[in-house]
């Protein structure tokens, strides 16, 4: 519509965004790496005492610079021979372009040796990972067969002892392959054709959108107007930072950033009006990943881009499951504060429309997203640049929260995000890819029609799987490797795919809560600077009550398909 709108746009302006992702993509794993800061399971390793942690950490990047030596030789043969020197983007010579990809992996292997605990022999352990590349694809190739098991349980063990989850990923794709007498080029290739999506630059544009609220005082105008108008009512701080929360966190995604920007601010709120610290604590752990089920949720894009389905559909599928997990967290607060007889306010109306004025621009955000999508005036891509041009107008020029001489340290602060996820993503596919070539779902599916003859009992073995999945994955390599061995398994039971969509995404936004390595509980520790078993604690009541509405949403379909029917696309 906006290229129609500019007499057709920039001559190969899609082709150079698609690629610009990939470049950002790498160029935001690099800077994650530099920083430490790519998406872990640490938890394993902080049980550990010096120097056995040191040791352990040594180990772990030997397999992280292993891993992404191959991952480095796999993309330059890809970059090689995988295009000939008259393809291009645009007037660039797609080979330049690609580049990028051999090089990003070449500095994350590099990285991996200089983050190595400090002393030479734990530089020198690390540094192995170099040679030892080669001895599995050379030497040892021919007996990787005998070695899959072993390997794998490794690439694990490294995983819950603290390495990062795009090289465990990266690595089972790599030994799956090379195993199988395939080749290691898939996995850069399938990265390529993720990255190079027509959908996938919503990410990237969606996240920093967010960030852009993230980083003004639109928070605060937020509260203050919720804390006007509802207060008064029994509970109503509650409600208040319950709804905030997942405002944010539906344009930050469950990244943590919503407990980050605002944990300090409604904390102290609620605490000043009785509410008691730990159940504060609960409440806004719980309140930093819901919102994940409203548009425009970037799980759920990438849900309807894996599993092939209408983004709109999953977005209109997600809009009473999603109240109905901001209802339940809600009731809590209402409950606690019934019971500790915390402090109301009274309504006040001049307060309220005051703030109502000061904060509609915000408001108005979710509604032209809705309505330009909705109304096909927009694609989605298109949809995240005008989130993103929006969020700059009104955050620098409306509000002037953010100075322009600012931009660009938020821009940077977003990349690692970005990168940490597309890097996720890129290797994901890879897996995703040798899981359907190697039909293992349907043959997953054939075993569960042979043993399970109940949708129920499906059902009910689904969500605990889920449950599982999401302690250990994150919601977007979930996605990615989860989903198409689920989609063909719904299938034979006769699950809607809207329905199943948000079945999955809803058991995986508890996994943000779930112990021991939901990251919201480490975000939280870290934020309001509670002992983690104390917050394990603080959140099980809130778990257990999401827990109950996930089953409400996985055992009442209409919830999620009701308003299909009413909705016109």
């Amino acid at each position: 519509m906006l290229a129609r709108l500019i007499g057709g746009g920039v001559h190969s302006a899609t082709e150079y965004v698609q690629h610009l992702v990939l470049w950002i993509t790498f160029a935001g794993a690099m800077i994650t790496s530099r920083e430490g800061r790519h998406l872990a399971l640490s938890v394993g390793v902080d049980l550990l005492k010096e120097p056995l942690k040191n040791r352990v950490l040594a180990a772990t990047s030997l397999v992280a610079t292993t891993v992404s030596t191959i991952l480095t030789w796999s993309a330059w043969y890809f970059t090689r021979v995988g295009f000939g020197p008259d393809r291009t983007v645009g007037i660039v010579p797609m080979r330049i372009v690609m580049l990028v990809m051999p090089v990003g992996f070449a500095v994350l292997t590099l990285r991996f040796i200089l983050r190595a605990p400090k002393g030479i022999h734990c530089k020198l352990v690390a540094a192995a990972g170099i040679p030892l590349a080669w001895l599995l694809g050379g030497p040892l190739h021919a007996h990787l067969g005998g070695l899959v098991w072993p390997l794998s349980l490794v690439l694990i063990a490294a995983a819950l002892l603290g390495m990062p989850i795009f090289v465990v990923l990266g690595g089972l794709a790599s030994l799956l392959f090379a195993s199988s007498g395939g080749t290691i080029a898939v996995i850069p290739n399938e990265a390529y054709t993720m990255l190079s999506g027509p959908v996938i630059p919503t990410i990237p544009l969606f996240t920093l959108a967010g960030f852009l609220l993230s980083e003004s005082k639109a928070g605060e105008r937020l509260v203050r107007l919720f804390d006007a108008a509802v207060g008064w009512l029994p509970g109503g701080l509650a409600i208040m930072a319950t709804v905030v929360c997942a405002f944010f966190t539906t344009f930050t995604g469950a990244s943590g950033v919503t407990i980050l920007a605002l944990g300090g601010l409604l904390s102290y709120m609620l605490v000043q009006s009785r509410y008691p610290k730990g159940f504060t604590t609960g409440l806004l752990t719980a309140s930093g990943s819901i919102g994940l089920l409203f548009p425009p949720s970037l799980p759920i894009i990438l849900y309807g881009v894996v599993a092939r389905i209408s983004i709109k559909k999953m977005f209109v599928g997600g809009i009473i499951p999603g109240l109905l997990m901001v209802v339940t967290v809600a009731a809590l607060g209402v409950r606690a504060a019934v019971k500790h007889k915390t402090s109301r306010g009274r309504f006040r109306p001049r307060e309220a429309a005051a703030a109502l004025k000061d904060v509609a621009w915000e408001l108005l955000f979710p509604v032209i997203i809705i309505v330009l999508f909705f109304r096909g005036i927009t694609t989605l891509v298109e949809t995240g640049a005008i989130s993103v041009l929006y969020a700059l107008f009104v955050e620098t020029v409306i509000h002037r929260d953010i100075k322009p001489r600012a931009l660009p340290g938020v821009f940077l602060k977003c990349v690692p995000l970005i990168g940490g996820v597309l890097i996720i993503l890129a290797v994901a596919n890879g897996l995703s890819f040798f899981i359907v070539d190697a039909e293992i779902p349907m043959k997953l599916a054939s075993w569960v029609s042979a043993h399970v003859s109940s949708r129920y009992v499906f059902l009910i073995v689904l969500n605990i799987a889920l449950l599982i999945t999401g302690c250990f994955m994150d919601i977007f390599s979930a996605t990615m490797v989860v989903v198409p061995l689920i989609i063909p398994l719904a299938e034979s039971f006769g699950v809607h795919p809207v329905h199943l969509g948000i079945i999955f995404l809803a058991n995986l936004e508890l996994g943000y809560l779930t112990p021991p390595v939901g990251i919201n509980l480490f975000l939280s520790s870290f934020r309001f600077e509670e002992p983690l078993a104390k917050v394990y604690k603080d959140v099980l009541p809130f778990l257990i009550a999401l827990i109950v509405a996930v089953l409400l949403i996985t055992y009442v379909p209409w919830m999620t398909t009701g308003l299909l029917g009413v909705v016109t696309f």
